[in-house]
């Protein structure tokens, strides 16, 4: 078996992961809601599919699994017909989890589809308009009460994610279905992510909101995630470093997640 390289010798055996959404409906909201900004496939059920499988090949490569990175660099019409074997009825909603160990085999976790609004799939026009797409919007957003050490742990999505599961229980969140979120912060107080989602704030000038959203720097230690790349790619934020202290209560920001699309928060520094 290959080393794992860049990790400690003591670190946990891992497999590499990417959640998504495979919605059947996919392609006819991207006709409806989406403009020329909507990567292809246009016309793929899989949700951000390049995305996916570009993340997966940089985790490989930053840990140095040979036959994992193979399989990968293979073109996105066998990604795809791998993925296909694993979906059981293909006129329903899955949620999958894409599973890739060590030695390149591939398998997917495929579970129901909560029923969701497909707008928020694309990126978002304004807080108002996703707000309203959902009676569980906005989500309710806090900041986690204990430092997180940046890793390839929390650089690359992989099933360690025992600091992401700490982060919740300490935030309270007993469930997925919660439409609640904690912010992880790293040992020098800068914020990394959320432990499902990424995070955007509105741009400041001045101590005056911008119309221009900003998610934390990778510096920071967060995540290479599907939906970020989309956001950064097509223009809807920069990157910046992002410190405790830059936040305000009360303040409107965005989550994301390449299961639920873009999720309207709102950011509460009072706790739970």
């Amino acid at each position: 078996m290959t080393s794992n390289h860049n990790l400690p010798a003591d670190a946990p055996e891992f497999q590499i992961i990417s959640s998504l959404r495979f919605d059947p409906d996919l392609p006819n909201a991207v006709t409806q809601y989406s403009d020329q900004r909507y990567p292809e496939p246009r016309d793929s059920p899989y949700y951000l599919l390049k995305y996916h499988r570009d993340r997966l090949l940089k985790a490989a490569i930053e840990f140095k699994w040979e036959k994992a990175i193979e399989f990968l660099q293979k073109d996105l019409e066998c990604f795809t017909r791998v993925l296909d074997t694993f979906i059981p009825d293909r006129h329903k909603a899955w949620r999958l989890r894409i599973v890739v160990d060590i030695e390149g085999c591939c398998s997917i976790d495929v579970h129901p589809a909560a029923t969701w609004p497909l707008q928020c799939m694309f990126l978002p026009a304004s807080f108002d308009i996703h707000t309203s797409l959902s009676p569980t919007f906005p989500w309710q957003l806090f900041v986690d009460s204990q430092g997180t050490d940046p890793s390839p742990f929390t650089t690359h999505k992989t099933t360690s994610r025992n600091h992401y599961n700490a982060a919740r229980d300490r935030a309270g969140i007993t469930s997925p279905m919660d439409p609640k979120e904690v912010l992880l912060v790293n040992t020098r107080g800068e914020i990394m992510e959320g432990s499902i989602t990424t995070v955007y704030f509105r741009e400041r000038h001045g101590g005056e909101n911008t119309s221009q959203w900003v998610t934390p720097s990778l510096d920071s230690g967060g995540m290479v995630s599907a939906s970020r790349a989309f956001a950064l790619d097509q223009g809807f934020c920069t990157e910046r470093v992002i410190r405790i202290e830059d936040l305000v209560d009360g303040e409107q920001c965005f989550l994301s997640n390449a299961v639920r699309g873009f999720i309207p928060a709102v950011l509460n520094l009072q706790g739970r």
